[in-house]
């Protein structure tokens, strides 16, 4: 295939035939009619590579890029229309094209004679696929500065990072009782789980500090939308001045969105409470697969220029870096995003995982193989962990520990950072997670209105969130102060490490690792104690 450039790690391994762990995948006997779906393909361009390395360096010494600065770094643009043209003549229709990529729709079959790929159906969770068994390639005059080719294999999905419980001691509101009249049982058991968003900043010292996110807008990646009257029942509950205005709702494919879930619920009510003077901007991308995340992604990115107060982005999915392949690629695809992202002066927040150190396919069982959770691993993001957090009677922590489903280790695919070089060589070479964390034990969980019902709800899918609201309070604080908004994050916590803007957590387990005085792969750096963060950054 001299003529031909070959993309190994836009697949994973499928099995002849029968159950391949750990991805838990049955591969069907061949049928005769074997159905001629539609996929849709994304395929990625590659930043030039002294181009992303100046970005990277950019973003590490803590500078940022406007908008319209970013487009410097775009792919070359006659490389995409090239293939954007073969493509067409092939047989795919064009769905979208984005500054670093195309993504084209066509039959399996188009596909397979395009990328010169075998498909077989494979089943995965109760849904069957048809599913890319060996490497594609494309012709090398038209793929060279192509970085990945994605959406070949759609079981490769992400997963959310939340658990529901019932309210601990049916307290406040149990489990199934309708919204009416939930402010006032809502206020009869304080400090008690499920947790209130005033109990939650006042155990991290994040209230009365004279900000409430405004001029700020929380970004929030998900698959579907959540319900109005949810969001609703749930500010009036919390005593919150929050209204529908404030909420936007971008549908990224136009399709049919399925109905709340819970997880997009917890999303939006919970960052919306921590920063109520805020506006959240919530990315529907219509699914779990990646292409579909990836249009996601791409979307935030262009919206950037019309709506310069979104600095923040909360992600409470992942999915565990074994079962992705290579470096080069779904890995590749998204880090590259990250890094503009970044670059931009967004910060995102990824929730690092709900199965402790050995995350399964599922993401909600240990198990499975000693490893981080992607994109909390991605070097350009902050990765989330979470710990259980017991208040006393008077709203103060009383107890927190690290919480033993907190996901966290080391990275295969991402050397360490340069802001974490000052740790401990013990730790190896490789990018650590998480970088901060905050609570997450459903035992000890959130108040959530869903369905029409409370529910008691936990994760590192609701640390996410709580952090992205921090960081929309942080970001008015700097502007109040006359000072530019924040830049990327870890390069300015690290050094933090040990004071006052952090409460290290120095007990509890993941599995494999153990929290302990100063970083450690349970809890990162610790908690926050939002006043002395918003000292050591404003001033």
């Amino acid at each position: 295939m001299a003529d031909r450039k070959t993309f190994p790690d836009s697949i994973v391994t499928i099995p002849a035939q029968g159950t391949h762990q750990p991805l838990g995948l049955v591969v069907n006997a061949v049928e005769p009619n074997q159905p001629d779906e539609q996929l849709t393909i994304h395929f990625s361009f590659d930043i030039p590579k002294r181009a992303q390395g100046k970005l990277e360096a950019l973003v590490s010494s803590g500078k940022t890029v406007s908008a319209t600065e970013l487009e410097k770094y775009n792919p070359n643009a006659s490389s995409i229309t090239a293939l954007q043209d073969w493509l067409e003549g092939q047989g795919f229709t064009t769905v979208e094209v984005t500054a670093d990529g195309i993504y084209a729709r066509a039959p399996t079959s188009v596909v397979a004679k395009s990328l010169d790929v075998d498909f077989v159906r494979v089943t995965r969770d109760g849904f069957t696929h048809n599913a890319a068994r060996n490497v594609p390639s494309l012709p090398a005059k038209l793929a060279k500065n192509v970085r990945a080719i994605g959406g070949l294999q759609p079981f490769l999905r992400a997963h959310r990072n939340s658990r529901r419980r019932s309210p601990s001691d049916a307290n406040r509101v149990a489990l199934g009782t309708p919204t009416v009249g939930l402010v006032a049982q809502a206020q009869t058991e304080a400090n008690k789980p499920p947790y209130m968003v005033s109990e939650i900043l006042t155990a991290y010292s994040a209230d009365a500090l004279g900000v409430c996110g405004a001029g700020q807008t929380i970004a929030i990646l998900i698959d579907t939308l959540p319900d109005d009257a949810d969001l609703q029942a749930f500010w009036e509950a919390n005593g919150l001045a929050q209204d529908l205005s404030r909420i936007e709702r971008i549908n990224v494919k136009g399709s049919a969105l399925d109905a709340p879930e819970g997880e997009e619920t917890l999303d939006v009510e919970w960052s919306s409470g921590i920063a109520p003077g805020a506006k959240i901007r919530i990315y529907a991308s219509g699914s779990l697969s990646f292409v579909d995340l990836d249009r996601a992604l791409d979307r935030i990115i262009a919206d950037l220029a019309s709506n310069p107060g979104m600095r923040q982005l909360s992600i409470s999915l992942g999915l565990g870096e074994t079962y992705l392949g290579g470096p080069n690629g779904e890995v590749a695809t998204q880090h590259q995003k990250f890094l503009r992202l970044a670059a931009a002066g967004v910060n995102v927040f990824v929730s690092s995982g709900d199965a402790g150190s050995n995350p399964d396919q599922t993401g909600h069982s240990s198990g499975g193989p000693t490893q981080a959770e992607y994109a909390s691993s991605d070097s350009m993001v902050i990765g989330v962990g979470g710990t259980t957090l017991q208040l006393a009677a008077n709203g103060s922590r009383q107890s927190e520990v690290g919480w033993a489903n907190s996901g966290g280790g080391k990275s295969r695919f991402f050397n360490r950072p340069t802001w974490q070089k000052q740790l401990s060589a013990a730790f190896g070479d490789k990018r650590l997670v998480p970088d901060v964390s905050i609570t997450a034990d459903p035992d000890f969980g959130a108040f959530l209105v869903l369905g029409g019902k409370v529910v008691q709800i936990g994760g590192t899918s609701w640390s996410a969130p709580i952090w992205a609201g921090i960081c929309a309070l942080l970001n008015e604080a700097m502007l109040k102060s006359g000072k530019a908004a924040l830049p990327f994050l870890p390069p300015l916590l690290y050094p933090l490490a040990g004071s006052a803007a952090f409460s290290d957590i120095t007990s509890g387990s993941n599995g494999l690792y153990e929290a302990h005085k100063g970083y450690d792969q349970v809890t990162g750096l610790g908690v926050p104690n939002v006043r002395n963060l918003m000292h050591a950054l404003v001033g």
